[in-house]
Protein backbone atom coordinates (compact mmCIF):
# COMPACT_ATOMS: atom_id res chain seq x y z
CA UNK A 1 0.00 0.00 0.00
CA UNK A 2 2.84 2.37 1.16
CA UNK A 3 4.86 3.47 -1.65
CA UNK A 4 8.12 3.50 -0.39
CA UNK A 5 10.20 3.61 -3.45
CA UNK A 6 9.22 6.91 -3.61
CA UNK A 7 10.50 7.84 -0.09
CA UNK A 8 14.61 8.97 -1.32
CA UNK A 9 16.95 11.97 -1.55
CA UNK A 10 15.63 14.72 -3.76
CA UNK A 11 18.55 14.43 -5.74
CA UNK A 12 18.31 10.30 -6.56
CA UNK A 13 14.37 11.77 -7.45
CA UNK A 14 15.67 13.59 -10.33
CA UNK A 15 18.48 11.91 -11.48
CA UNK A 16 15.79 8.79 -11.19
CA UNK A 17 13.49 10.59 -14.08
CA UNK A 18 16.21 12.30 -15.76
CA UNK A 19 17.36 8.74 -16.76
CA UNK A 20 13.79 7.12 -17.06
CA UNK A 21 11.98 10.20 -18.60
CA UNK A 22 14.40 12.61 -20.01
CA UNK A 23 12.51 14.49 -22.81
CA UNK A 24 9.31 14.21 -20.44
CA UNK A 25 7.75 18.13 -19.46
CA UNK A 26 8.15 18.29 -15.51
CA UNK A 27 7.47 21.59 -14.70
CA UNK A 28 5.87 24.37 -16.86
CA UNK A 29 4.63 28.00 -16.61
CA UNK A 30 3.23 30.51 -19.04
CA UNK A 31 6.98 31.68 -19.22
CA UNK A 32 9.20 28.47 -19.80
CA UNK A 33 9.29 24.93 -19.31
CA UNK A 34 11.56 22.21 -18.32
CA UNK A 35 11.89 18.30 -19.23
CA UNK A 36 13.48 15.97 -16.38
CA UNK A 37 16.57 15.82 -18.15
CA UNK A 38 16.84 19.82 -17.82
CA UNK A 39 15.54 20.43 -14.12
CA UNK A 40 18.07 17.87 -12.79
CA UNK A 41 20.97 19.77 -14.97
CA UNK A 42 19.48 23.56 -13.53
CA UNK A 43 19.10 22.14 -10.01
CA UNK A 44 23.12 21.07 -9.96
CA UNK A 45 23.51 24.62 -11.32
CA UNK A 46 21.87 26.35 -8.80
CA UNK A 47 23.00 24.02 -5.77
CA UNK A 48 26.27 24.14 -6.92
CA UNK A 49 25.94 27.98 -6.45
CA UNK A 50 24.69 28.01 -3.09
CA UNK A 51 27.61 25.57 -2.37
CA UNK A 52 29.97 27.96 -3.77
CA UNK A 53 28.52 31.36 -2.09
CA UNK A 54 28.87 29.71 1.71
CA UNK A 55 25.71 27.93 1.81
CA UNK A 56 26.27 25.26 4.25
CA UNK A 57 24.49 21.77 5.69
CA UNK A 58 21.67 23.29 7.54
CA UNK A 59 21.51 26.84 6.55
CA UNK A 60 18.62 28.38 5.50
CA UNK A 61 17.50 29.73 2.46
CA UNK A 62 14.61 32.01 1.10
CA UNK A 63 12.75 31.67 -1.77
CA UNK A 64 10.54 34.72 -2.03
CA UNK A 65 9.19 34.00 -5.35
CA UNK A 66 5.66 33.79 -7.09
CA UNK A 67 4.35 30.47 -8.44
CA UNK A 68 6.89 29.88 -11.20
CA UNK A 69 9.31 26.99 -12.88
CA UNK A 70 11.68 29.31 -11.30
CA UNK A 71 10.15 28.74 -8.02
CA UNK A 72 10.15 24.61 -8.16
CA UNK A 73 13.92 25.03 -9.48
CA UNK A 74 15.26 27.20 -6.15
CA UNK A 75 13.68 25.07 -3.73
CA UNK A 76 14.82 21.63 -4.83
CA UNK A 77 18.20 23.09 -5.41
CA UNK A 78 18.42 24.22 -2.16
CA UNK A 79 17.69 20.85 -0.55
CA UNK A 80 20.34 19.40 -2.79
CA UNK A 81 22.82 21.84 -1.20
CA UNK A 82 21.71 20.78 2.10
CA UNK A 83 20.44 23.70 2.75
CA UNK A 84 16.85 24.25 4.38
CA UNK A 85 14.29 26.21 1.81
CA UNK A 86 12.37 28.52 3.30
CA UNK A 87 9.63 29.32 1.25
CA UNK A 88 7.73 32.65 1.69
CA UNK A 89 4.65 34.38 -0.02
CA UNK A 90 5.47 36.91 -2.83
CA UNK A 91 3.11 39.10 -2.00
CA UNK A 92 4.01 39.68 2.00
CA UNK A 93 4.34 42.44 3.32
CA UNK A 94 7.86 43.90 4.30
CA UNK A 95 7.39 43.49 8.06
CA UNK A 96 6.16 39.88 7.84
CA UNK A 97 9.58 38.96 5.40
CA UNK A 98 11.53 40.72 8.01
CA UNK A 99 10.19 38.53 10.31
CA UNK A 100 10.44 35.19 8.65
CA UNK A 101 14.06 35.90 7.57
CA UNK A 102 15.13 37.15 10.94
CA UNK A 103 13.29 34.32 12.91
CA UNK A 104 15.02 31.72 10.01
CA UNK A 105 18.80 33.09 10.54
CA UNK A 106 18.35 32.99 6.55
CA UNK A 107 22.40 33.35 4.87
CA UNK A 108 20.74 33.60 1.04
CA UNK A 109 17.25 34.59 -0.80
CA UNK A 110 15.75 33.76 -4.09
CA UNK A 111 13.96 36.45 -5.63
CA UNK A 112 12.21 38.47 -8.61
CA UNK A 113 13.67 41.63 -9.88
CA UNK A 114 10.59 43.68 -8.44
CA UNK A 115 11.37 43.06 -4.99
CA UNK A 116 14.79 42.32 -5.05
CA UNK A 117 15.52 46.03 -4.20
CA UNK A 118 13.08 46.13 -0.66
CA UNK A 119 14.72 42.71 -0.02
CA UNK A 120 18.59 44.08 0.17
CA UNK A 121 17.12 46.55 2.05
CA UNK A 122 15.73 44.48 4.74
CA UNK A 123 19.30 42.55 3.93
CA UNK A 124 21.17 45.47 6.32
CA UNK A 125 19.38 44.42 9.36
CA UNK A 126 19.87 40.88 8.75
CA UNK A 127 23.33 39.63 9.40
CA UNK A 128 23.05 36.63 8.46
CA UNK A 129 22.01 37.46 4.88
CA UNK A 130 24.95 37.16 2.63
CA UNK A 131 23.56 35.75 -0.55
CA UNK A 132 21.14 37.60 -3.07
CA UNK A 133 20.19 35.42 -6.07
CA UNK A 134 17.30 37.35 -8.69
CA UNK A 135 15.06 35.92 -11.36
CA UNK A 136 14.91 38.73 -13.99
CA UNK A 137 11.57 38.59 -15.34
CA UNK A 138 11.42 42.16 -16.56
CA UNK A 139 14.11 44.93 -18.28
CA UNK A 140 15.02 46.16 -14.47
CA UNK A 141 18.68 45.82 -13.77
CA UNK A 142 19.67 43.20 -11.27
CA UNK A 143 22.01 43.77 -8.50
CA UNK A 144 22.84 40.57 -6.91
CA UNK A 145 23.13 37.05 -8.71
CA UNK A 146 21.17 36.78 -11.57
CA UNK A 147 19.75 33.31 -11.26
CA UNK A 148 19.49 33.44 -15.38
CA UNK A 149 23.13 33.33 -15.57
CA UNK A 150 23.26 30.44 -12.91
CA UNK A 151 21.53 27.84 -13.89
CA UNK A 152 22.43 28.41 -17.80
CA UNK A 153 26.36 28.10 -17.10
CA UNK A 154 27.57 24.45 -17.77
CA UNK A 155 30.74 24.11 -16.46
CA UNK A 156 30.53 24.65 -12.59
CA UNK A 157 31.09 21.06 -11.65
CA UNK A 158 28.38 18.54 -9.77
CA UNK A 159 26.81 19.51 -6.25
CA UNK A 160 27.84 17.98 -3.52
CA UNK A 161 24.44 16.06 -2.89
CA UNK A 162 23.82 15.23 0.69
CA UNK A 163 21.34 12.35 1.84
CA UNK A 164 19.14 15.05 3.98
CA UNK A 165 16.00 12.56 3.68
CA UNK A 166 15.27 12.98 8.12
CA UNK A 167 17.25 15.79 8.48
CA UNK A 168 14.90 19.19 8.48
CA UNK A 169 14.90 20.02 4.61
CA UNK A 170 12.01 22.88 4.80
CA UNK A 171 10.67 25.45 7.09
CA UNK A 172 7.14 26.19 6.40
CA UNK A 173 5.39 29.05 8.21
CA UNK A 174 2.33 28.86 9.71
CA UNK A 175 0.19 31.17 12.11
CA UNK A 176 -0.82 29.93 15.59
CA UNK A 177 -2.93 31.48 18.32
CA UNK A 178 0.00 33.33 19.47
CA UNK A 179 0.18 35.61 16.44
CA UNK A 180 3.79 35.13 15.47
CA UNK A 181 4.38 33.00 12.46
CA UNK A 182 5.77 29.70 13.92
CA UNK A 183 8.78 28.05 11.44
CA UNK A 184 7.82 24.53 11.35
CA UNK A 185 10.49 22.46 10.81
CA UNK A 186 9.67 19.56 7.88
CA UNK A 187 11.74 16.49 6.83
CA UNK A 188 11.92 15.41 3.36
CA UNK A 189 10.99 11.41 4.22
CA UNK A 190 8.44 13.51 6.01
CA UNK A 191 6.67 15.43 3.33
CA UNK A 192 7.31 12.09 0.88
CA UNK A 193 5.51 10.16 3.20
CA UNK A 194 2.60 11.76 2.46
CA UNK A 195 3.09 11.15 -1.45
CA UNK A 196 3.75 7.40 -0.65
CA UNK A 197 0.89 6.96 1.44
CA UNK A 198 -1.39 8.97 -0.45
CA UNK A 199 -1.67 10.86 -3.06
CA UNK A 200 0.57 8.20 -5.16
CA UNK A 201 -2.20 4.71 -3.29
CA UNK A 202 -5.11 6.73 -2.78
CA UNK A 203 -5.30 9.73 -5.30
CA UNK A 204 -3.41 7.86 -7.79
CA UNK A 205 -1.19 10.11 -8.57
CA UNK A 206 1.50 8.19 -11.41
CA UNK A 207 4.06 9.38 -13.92
CA UNK A 208 0.55 9.64 -16.64
CA UNK A 209 -1.11 12.31 -15.16
CA UNK A 210 -0.56 15.93 -16.09
CA UNK A 211 -1.52 18.26 -13.06
CA UNK A 212 -3.07 21.90 -13.55
CA UNK A 213 -2.47 23.48 -9.98
CA UNK A 214 -2.93 27.36 -8.82
CA UNK A 215 -1.96 26.47 -5.45
CA UNK A 216 0.43 29.05 -3.51
CA UNK A 217 3.58 26.76 -3.14
CA UNK A 218 4.98 28.43 -0.51
CA UNK A 219 2.30 26.37 1.58
CA UNK A 220 2.67 22.93 3.22
CA UNK A 221 0.13 21.72 0.94
CA UNK A 222 1.04 22.81 -2.40
CA UNK A 223 4.98 22.52 -1.97
CA UNK A 224 4.12 18.72 -0.92
CA UNK A 225 1.65 17.98 -4.01
CA UNK A 226 2.15 20.50 -6.24
CA UNK A 227 5.90 19.91 -6.34
CA UNK A 228 7.40 16.85 -3.97
CA UNK A 229 4.63 14.44 -5.25
CA UNK A 230 4.26 15.33 -8.75
CA UNK A 231 8.88 15.20 -8.93
CA UNK A 232 8.54 11.87 -7.02
CA UNK A 233 5.89 9.86 -9.31
CA UNK A 234 7.59 11.38 -12.56
CA UNK A 235 4.08 13.74 -13.49
CA UNK A 236 4.01 16.79 -15.31
CA UNK A 237 2.34 19.69 -14.15
CA UNK A 238 1.12 23.45 -15.14
CA UNK A 239 1.95 25.78 -12.77
CA UNK A 240 -0.39 28.64 -12.68
CA UNK A 241 0.60 32.13 -11.03
CA UNK A 242 -2.64 32.28 -8.95
CA UNK A 243 -6.58 30.95 -8.71
CA UNK A 244 -8.21 32.49 -11.59
CA UNK A 245 -12.18 31.07 -12.30
CA UNK A 246 -11.62 32.83 -15.84
CA UNK A 247 -8.36 31.14 -17.05
CA UNK A 248 -8.67 27.68 -15.71
CA UNK A 249 -11.72 26.75 -18.29
CA UNK A 250 -9.45 28.52 -21.27
CA UNK A 251 -6.71 25.97 -20.00
CA UNK A 252 -8.70 23.21 -19.30
CA UNK A 253 -10.68 23.25 -22.78
CA UNK A 254 -8.37 20.44 -24.75
CA UNK A 255 -8.53 18.20 -21.93
CA UNK A 256 -4.62 18.30 -21.51
CA UNK A 257 -4.85 17.96 -17.81
CA UNK A 258 -5.86 14.84 -15.49
CA UNK A 259 -5.75 15.79 -11.84
CA UNK A 260 -6.35 19.07 -10.01
CA UNK A 261 -5.88 19.89 -6.43
CA UNK A 262 -7.49 23.19 -4.68
CA UNK A 263 -8.91 24.34 -1.79
CA UNK A 264 -12.90 24.56 -1.10
CA UNK A 265 -13.13 27.93 -2.29
CA UNK A 266 -11.50 27.34 -5.62
CA UNK A 267 -14.16 24.17 -6.07
CA UNK A 268 -17.49 26.51 -5.10
CA UNK A 269 -16.22 29.19 -7.64
CA UNK A 270 -15.41 26.88 -10.36
CA UNK A 271 -19.28 25.65 -9.31
CA UNK A 272 -20.80 28.59 -9.45
CA UNK A 273 -19.64 29.78 -13.00
CA UNK A 274 -20.75 26.35 -14.29
CA UNK A 275 -24.30 27.05 -13.40
CA UNK A 276 -24.92 28.73 -16.51
CA UNK A 277 -23.25 26.80 -18.99
CA UNK A 278 -23.82 23.18 -20.26
CA UNK A 279 -20.46 22.75 -21.70
CA UNK A 280 -17.95 20.54 -20.06
CA UNK A 281 -15.76 22.93 -18.32
CA UNK A 282 -13.60 19.51 -17.13
CA UNK A 283 -12.52 17.62 -19.89
CA UNK A 284 -10.15 15.16 -19.23
CA UNK A 285 -9.83 15.60 -15.66
CA UNK A 286 -10.49 12.50 -13.65
CA UNK A 287 -9.53 13.24 -10.08
CA UNK A 288 -9.82 17.17 -8.41
CA UNK A 289 -8.34 16.52 -4.49
CA UNK A 290 -9.03 19.30 -1.66
CA UNK A 291 -7.57 20.53 1.71
CA UNK A 292 -6.50 23.43 3.74
CA UNK A 293 -9.91 23.87 4.95
CA UNK A 294 -13.08 21.68 5.88
CA UNK A 295 -15.09 20.93 2.43
CA UNK A 296 -19.15 21.74 3.05
CA UNK A 297 -20.87 18.39 2.26
CA UNK A 298 -23.57 20.28 -0.19
CA UNK A 299 -20.65 21.54 -2.46
CA UNK A 300 -18.62 18.08 -2.53
CA UNK A 301 -22.08 16.46 -3.82
CA UNK A 302 -23.18 19.13 -5.70
CA UNK A 303 -19.38 19.81 -7.67
CA UNK A 304 -19.18 15.95 -8.27
CA UNK A 305 -23.13 15.62 -9.83
CA UNK A 306 -22.61 18.73 -12.03
CA UNK A 307 -19.13 17.61 -13.58
CA UNK A 308 -19.03 13.67 -13.02
CA UNK A 309 -15.56 14.12 -11.59
CA UNK A 310 -14.01 12.95 -7.89
CA UNK A 311 -13.69 15.44 -5.57
CA UNK A 312 -11.61 14.18 -2.84
CA UNK A 313 -11.62 15.81 0.50
CA UNK A 314 -8.61 15.33 3.20
CA UNK A 315 -7.45 16.82 6.34
CA UNK A 316 -4.33 18.14 6.98
CA UNK A 317 -2.16 20.42 8.37
CA UNK A 318 1.58 21.76 7.90
CA UNK A 319 2.40 20.23 10.89
CA UNK A 320 2.15 17.24 9.34
CA UNK A 321 3.41 17.51 6.24
CA UNK A 322 -0.11 18.00 5.57
CA UNK A 323 -2.21 15.21 4.86
CA UNK A 324 -3.41 13.04 7.57
CA UNK A 325 -6.75 11.61 6.26
CA UNK A 326 -8.34 11.32 3.62
CA UNK A 327 -11.21 9.97 1.36
CA UNK A 328 -10.62 7.17 -1.30
CA UNK A 329 -11.78 7.24 -4.67
CA UNK A 330 -13.77 4.03 -4.33
CA UNK A 331 -16.01 2.80 -1.86
CA UNK A 332 -19.25 4.85 -0.22
CA UNK A 333 -17.66 7.79 1.60
CA UNK A 334 -20.16 10.21 4.07
CA UNK A 335 -20.12 13.73 2.54
CA UNK A 336 -18.86 16.20 4.74
CA UNK A 337 -15.68 13.77 6.39
CA UNK A 338 -12.15 13.94 5.90
CA UNK A 339 -12.26 10.46 5.10
CA UNK A 340 -10.26 7.74 6.77
CA UNK A 341 -6.20 7.94 8.53
CA UNK A 342 -3.12 7.40 6.34
CA UNK A 343 -1.70 4.33 5.96
CA UNK A 344 1.25 4.43 8.71
CA UNK A 345 -0.31 6.79 10.55
CA UNK A 346 -2.15 6.50 13.92
CA UNK A 347 -5.21 8.99 14.99
CA UNK A 348 -7.14 9.38 18.54
CA UNK A 349 -9.77 11.43 19.23
CA UNK A 350 -9.55 12.18 23.18
CA UNK A 351 -11.35 14.72 25.63
CA UNK A 352 -9.25 17.91 25.51
CA UNK A 353 -9.35 17.22 29.46
CA UNK A 354 -8.52 14.34 31.01
CA UNK A 355 -7.21 13.02 27.74
CA UNK A 356 -10.01 9.88 27.20
CA UNK A 357 -10.59 8.22 24.00
CA UNK A 358 -14.10 9.51 23.02
CA UNK A 359 -16.36 6.93 22.16
CA UNK A 360 -18.17 6.98 18.13
CA UNK A 361 -19.75 10.16 17.19
CA UNK A 362 -18.57 11.69 20.28
CA UNK A 363 -16.64 15.22 19.77
CA UNK A 364 -12.82 15.72 21.40
CA UNK A 365 -9.25 16.74 19.99
CA UNK A 366 -7.77 15.04 17.29
CA UNK A 367 -3.93 13.92 17.85
CA UNK A 368 -1.64 12.46 15.57
CA UNK A 369 1.01 10.09 15.27
CA UNK A 370 3.49 9.04 12.75
CA UNK A 371 5.86 9.84 10.26
CA UNK A 372 4.74 12.94 8.61
CA UNK A 373 4.69 14.39 11.87
CA UNK A 374 7.08 17.62 12.15
CA UNK A 375 10.29 18.19 14.26
CA UNK A 376 9.38 20.42 15.91
CA UNK A 377 8.86 24.47 15.37
CA UNK A 378 11.94 26.33 14.48
CA UNK A 379 13.46 28.31 17.72
CA UNK A 380 10.47 27.58 19.88
CA UNK A 381 11.35 24.72 22.40
CA UNK A 382 8.06 25.05 24.65
CA UNK A 383 5.37 25.41 22.20
CA UNK A 384 7.13 22.47 20.12
CA UNK A 385 6.62 20.69 23.97
CA UNK A 386 3.48 21.82 24.34
CA UNK A 387 2.38 20.40 20.93
CA UNK A 388 4.36 17.14 21.14
CA UNK A 389 3.44 15.31 24.03
CA UNK A 390 4.54 11.43 24.71
CA UNK A 391 4.74 11.09 20.63
CA UNK A 392 1.35 12.52 19.49
CA UNK A 393 0.56 15.88 17.98
CA UNK A 394 -1.93 17.45 19.18
CA UNK A 395 -3.77 19.42 16.45
CA UNK A 396 -5.95 21.66 18.83
CA UNK A 397 -8.99 20.60 16.17
CA UNK A 398 -12.41 18.93 17.06
CA UNK A 399 -13.38 15.91 15.29
CA UNK A 400 -15.53 12.88 15.70
CA UNK A 401 -15.42 9.76 14.14
CA UNK A 402 -18.24 7.00 12.81
CA UNK A 403 -18.84 3.56 13.45
CA UNK A 404 -16.62 2.62 10.26
CA UNK A 405 -13.77 4.92 11.38
CA UNK A 406 -14.75 8.60 8.87
CA UNK A 407 -13.20 11.32 10.51
CA UNK A 408 -15.01 14.40 10.73
CA UNK A 409 -13.50 17.95 11.63
CA UNK A 410 -16.44 19.68 13.78
CA UNK A 411 -14.29 23.09 15.40
CA UNK A 412 -11.57 24.23 16.37
CA UNK A 413 -9.68 24.29 20.16
CA UNK A 414 -7.58 26.72 18.26
CA UNK A 415 -8.55 29.90 17.54
CA UNK A 416 -7.36 30.30 14.22
CA UNK A 417 -9.22 31.61 11.08
CA UNK A 418 -9.07 29.78 8.11
CA UNK A 419 -10.31 31.74 5.45
CA UNK A 420 -10.12 30.35 1.83
CA UNK A 421 -7.69 27.69 3.20
CA UNK A 422 -5.33 30.86 4.39
CA UNK A 423 -4.53 30.90 8.22
CA UNK A 424 -5.16 33.84 9.88
CA UNK A 425 -4.16 34.45 13.21
CA UNK A 426 -6.60 36.62 15.82
CA UNK A 427 -3.84 37.93 17.61
CA UNK A 428 -1.48 39.16 14.66
CA UNK A 429 -4.57 41.65 13.53
CA UNK A 430 -5.16 42.80 17.29
CA UNK A 431 -1.49 43.47 17.97
CA UNK A 432 -1.82 45.98 14.72
CA UNK A 433 -5.38 47.74 16.14
CA UNK A 434 -4.83 47.91 19.82
CA UNK A 435 -2.02 50.62 18.47
CA UNK A 436 -3.97 52.68 16.29
CA UNK A 437 -5.51 56.17 17.34
CA UNK A 438 -8.36 55.77 19.20
CA UNK A 439 -8.76 52.01 19.91
CA UNK A 440 -8.93 51.22 23.48
CA UNK A 441 -9.62 47.82 23.64
CA UNK A 442 -10.13 45.71 20.59
CA UNK A 443 -10.19 41.79 19.50
CA UNK A 444 -10.74 39.21 16.36
CA UNK A 445 -12.82 36.54 15.56
CA UNK A 446 -13.69 34.49 12.13
CA UNK A 447 -17.34 35.75 10.91
CA UNK A 448 -19.10 32.54 8.60
CA UNK A 449 -18.74 33.64 4.70
CA UNK A 450 -20.79 31.98 2.41
CA UNK A 451 -17.68 31.29 -0.02
CA UNK A 452 -14.43 31.71 1.52
CA UNK A 453 -15.65 29.84 4.86
CA UNK A 454 -14.75 32.90 7.86
CA UNK A 455 -13.22 35.93 7.35
CA UNK A 456 -11.50 38.13 10.29
CA UNK A 457 -13.69 40.87 11.71
CA UNK A 458 -12.08 43.11 14.17
CA UNK A 459 -14.49 44.37 17.51
CA UNK A 460 -13.33 48.35 18.94
CA UNK A 461 -13.80 49.92 21.76
CA UNK A 462 -12.72 53.43 21.11
CA UNK A 463 -11.42 55.82 23.86
CA UNK A 464 -13.68 57.64 25.63
CA UNK A 465 -14.19 61.33 23.26
CA UNK A 466 -12.10 59.61 20.33
CA UNK A 467 -13.55 58.04 17.32
CA UNK A 468 -11.67 55.27 15.14
CA UNK A 469 -10.88 56.66 11.64
CA UNK A 470 -12.10 52.95 10.22
CA UNK A 471 -10.98 53.59 6.50
CA UNK A 472 -7.72 54.85 7.73
CA UNK A 473 -7.56 51.82 10.01
CA UNK A 474 -7.79 49.78 7.31
CA UNK A 475 -5.63 51.38 5.18
CA UNK A 476 -3.17 50.84 7.84
CA UNK A 477 -3.80 47.26 8.22
CA UNK A 478 -3.10 47.11 4.14
CA UNK A 479 0.46 48.03 4.39
CA UNK A 480 1.30 45.97 7.53
CA UNK A 481 -0.77 42.75 6.86
CA UNK A 482 -1.11 40.19 3.90
CA UNK A 483 -4.41 41.48 1.65
CA UNK A 484 -5.89 38.16 2.92
CA UNK A 485 -5.50 39.06 7.07
CA UNK A 486 -6.83 42.75 6.55
CA UNK A 487 -10.58 42.71 8.90
CA UNK A 488 -13.62 42.51 6.23
CA UNK A 489 -15.58 44.55 8.83
CA UNK A 490 -15.07 46.63 11.44
CA UNK A 491 -17.31 46.76 14.60
CA UNK A 492 -17.70 49.43 17.31
CA UNK A 493 -18.82 48.06 20.47
CA UNK A 494 -19.27 48.64 23.85
CA UNK A 495 -17.01 46.47 25.73
CA UNK A 496 -14.86 43.13 24.55
CA UNK A 497 -16.16 40.31 26.77
CA UNK A 498 -13.24 38.22 28.57
CA UNK A 499 -12.46 35.95 31.04
CA UNK A 500 -11.62 36.87 34.57
CA UNK A 501 -8.13 36.19 33.66
CA UNK A 502 -8.52 38.35 30.65
CA UNK A 503 -9.04 35.79 28.31
CA UNK A 504 -11.37 37.02 25.03
CA UNK A 505 -14.26 34.62 24.85
CA UNK A 506 -14.50 34.87 20.95
CA UNK A 507 -17.44 32.55 20.95
CA UNK A 508 -19.54 35.70 22.90
CA UNK A 509 -18.25 38.07 19.49
CA UNK A 510 -19.15 35.65 16.80
CA UNK A 511 -22.66 35.20 18.76
CA UNK A 512 -22.83 39.31 19.05
CA UNK A 513 -22.27 39.04 15.00
CA UNK A 514 -25.89 38.67 14.22
CA UNK A 515 -26.38 41.65 16.49
CA UNK A 516 -23.60 44.01 16.29
CA UNK A 517 -23.72 47.42 13.98
CA UNK A 518 -21.35 47.29 11.49
CA UNK A 519 -19.13 50.32 11.11
CA UNK A 520 -18.35 51.20 7.35
CA UNK A 521 -15.42 49.79 5.80
CA UNK A 522 -13.96 48.86 2.44
CA UNK A 523 -13.65 45.40 2.32
CA UNK A 524 -10.36 43.29 1.71
CA UNK A 525 -9.92 41.82 -1.62
CA UNK A 526 -11.36 38.23 -1.81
Amino acid sequence: MIQTELIVPVHELLKRHAEERPDKISFEDERSSLTYRQLEEVTARLAVHFQASGVEPGDRVAVLLPNSVEWVVSCLAIVRAGGIAVPLSHEATMPEIEYRLTDASCVAVVTSDSRELEVRKLGDGIPSLKEYVTVQWSSAPVVGTEYRKVVEERAQGIPADADTLDLPAFVVYTSGTTGKAKGVLLSTRSMLWVTASCWAPIAGLNQNDRVLSCLPLYHSYALNFAVLSVLAVGASEYLMDRYSSREIPKLLANGDFSVMPGVPTMFHYLLEGAQTSTANVLPGIRLCVSAGAILPAATNRAFEERFGVKLLDGYGITETSTMVTMNWPTGTRPYGSCGLPLPGVATRIVEPVGMRDVNVGEEGELLVRGPNVMKGYLNKPAETDAALRNGWYHTGDLARFDASGYITITGRLKEVIIRGGQNIAPAEIEQLVSVFDGVLDCAVTGSPHEHLGEVPVVFIVQREGETVDVEALLAHCRTQLSAYKVPHAVHIVAEIPRTGSGKVMRYKLREALEVVVIAPTTQASS
